[in-house]
């Protein structure tokens, strides 16, 4: 394996960073107790605010277990973050028959799957595997995909970051179907939602009496033919780990294609516009939370290639990003600011949680911080 080392004025920062992602994460609990937020209004976590679809519980106890696993086993808060963790894990279990949403990934390997490879209770793994099969259930067989909560037609690029519990359903109880269900969901997303160039569209629309493939179109880019930059790193991330539960290098050269893109096409500090082909002026608006998507999905990915030269280029890429969240992102000079990084961007068109801390950019940036400290 390609070992990397980061430089000790990295590490301090990181652990600042991480420090300071926990004190956030504790404020949330006594300021709302038993509330899991999707995006702030100006930085406030609990609103009025409209949600689109519910699919974000995992994340909150999923930071509370990352919190639980970096602390040394001697460190007077192990124990309250695993109490923790476990507290706001359990009431997640009536989503693993949630047939509403193609989020089921999101919610489960977040939390259960964390929780499940800390303590092997069979029960939990019980959870896991129900909940892929759950996912499952949206697999169109005609278009050879799972579909979107928006309609059976609709194929999103963000199931890739959910596919991965159908395949640890399918490695668990070697039930082979589960396995050819999720490995042509990835196939079929390749195929129609990633270009040549290694950016990628949306959203896709099938014919669903054919399954013909019909065209590329979005909900949260610019246009149906942009990079909406979310989008992007969802893919990236995505089909890396779908590399990790398949060893299928179509897929790791896919994840490949996404990040070369992100890369070209990214500013110097990596944090990109919410979309990479909206018009000059709109690109003014960054998501923070695609660069902490981009981080985590670089930090993963460089240590699954063969090249070392290169796995060195993705790992540095992916301390350059966090570098830049932490620097100039972080809300610690904001004491009325209840999120971790600022400048994160939910639906834009809706205008929902733009320029705002938004729960899976939070979730994401605190697994790359772990992933860049503890090396692995």
């Amino acid at each position: 394996m390609i070992q990397f080392e980061l430089v000790s004025a990295d590490r301090r920062l990181f652990e600042s960073a991480l420090e300071f992602a926990q004190k956030q994460v504790r404020s949330l609990m006594e300021i709302h107790p038993g509330y899991y937020p999707l995006y702030t209004q100006n930085g406030k976590w609990k609103h009025e605010g409209q949600a689109w679809t519910h699919w974000c519980d995992g994340f909150l106890p999923g930071m509370m277990w990352i919190f639980h696993r970096y602390l040394p086993d001697d460190h007077p808060e192990k124990k309250f973050w695993f109490q923790s963790a476990v507290r706001y894990t359990e009431p997640l279990e009536p989503r693993k028959l949630d047939r509403e949403v193609h989020d089921l990934g999101f919610i489960f390997l977040s939390s259960y799957y964390r929780w499940y490879r800390l303590t092997k209770e069979p029960k939990l793994k019980d959870v896991l595997i129900q909940a892929g099969r759950t996912l499952a259930l949206r697999y169109q067989e005609k278009g050879q995909y799972l579909s979107s909560f928006i309609a059976a037609n609709s194929l999103f690029i963000d199931i890739m970051m959910n596919v991965g519990i159908i395949f640890y359903a399918a490695h668990e109880t070697k039930d082979k179907r589960l396995r050819e269900i999720a490995l042509r969901h990835c196939y079929t997303t390749r195929r129609v939602l990633v270009r040549g160039d290694g950016s990628t569209a949306h959203e896709g629309i099938f014919d669903l009496e054919t399954g013909e493939f019909l065209k590329q179109t979005t909900h949260q880019g610019y246009r149906g033919d942009s990079c909406w930059s979310r989008g992007l790193t969802w893919a990236l991330y995505g089909f890396g780990a779908s590399y990790e539960w398949s060893l299928d290098p179509r897929l790791l050269e896919t994840a490949e294609a996404c990040a070369d893109y992100y890369i070209t096409h990214a500013p110097s500090d990596g944090v990109p516009p919410w979309d990479f082909k909206a018009p000059p002026e709109q690109q003014k608006q960054l998501d923070t939370s695609a660069a902490a998507i981009a981080a985590a999905g670089f930090l993963r990915l460089c240590r699954l290639l063969a090249d070392p030269v290169k796995g060195h280029f993705y790992w540095s890429t992916g301390i350059r990003i966090l570098q830049a969240l932490c620097e100039k992102h972080l809300a610690q000079d904001d004491p009325s600011w209840e999120g971790i990084l600022k400048g994160g961007v939910y639906h834009i068109h809706k205008g929902l949680g733009v320029n705002e801390s938004v729960m899976w950019g939070e979730y994401f940036f605190v697994e790359a911080l772990e992933l860049a400290l503890r090396r692995i």
